[in-house]
């Protein structure tokens, strides 16, 4: 009887010592993992957590991404050639900050101005190449900045992006 009590006690042993190997490759991955998420900056590290210079040419934007549309969309006249032409545009205002939402909400009479007027100034021509939408957009934006820094300022905006742009 010696001998069967011999091989099932190098079978316990033998079970146990597999469990203790997974338990430790299960902790090994796991920490593995949580330490690249903190490294990587996911779980608060940096992924430069090295020591800095103090010298931050590039700082990341604060926040999440709010935006804002200007509803309803911008519809507009222009004259090309002997046709009657007209654009319509719709767009969102890109901003990390609740207060300057806040301030878009407040200035929003103006805005819509400036944007109308910028936009009705456009020719047929001048819009309709990639190079055309994208000047506009660079204005658009421009014009936008301007209306917030005198009236709180803080330009606020980051980008803005054309959701349609329709000419017939």
């Amino acid at each position: 009887m010696a001998a069967t009590d011999d091989s099932a006690e190098k079978s316990k042993s033998s079970s146990t010592l597999k469990i203790i190997i997974i338990v430790l490759a299960s902790l090994l991955i796991i920490g593995g993992t949580v330490g690249g998420l903190y490294v990587g900056g996911i779980l608060g590290g940096s992924a430069d957590s090295e020591e800095s210079d103090g010298d931050d040419d590039e700082e990341e934007p604060a926040g999440i991404a709010i935006y804002i549309p200007m509803n309803p969309a911008f519809v507009v006249n222009f004259a090309a050639g002997s046709k009657a032409r007209f654009l319509q545009i719709t767009l969102e205002l890109m901003t990390r900050s609740v207060e300057t939402e806040q301030s878009v909400a407040a200035h929003l009479p103006v805005i819509r101005n400036n944007l109308l007027l910028l936009f009705s100034s456009q020719t047929y021509e001048s819009v309709s190449t990639q190079e055309g939408k994208e000047a506009l957009r660079e204005e658009a934006l421009s014009s936008v900045q301007e209306i917030l820094e005198s009236e709180t300022g803080d330009p606020g905006i980051e980008a803005i992006y054309f959701t349609s742009f329709v000419m017939q």
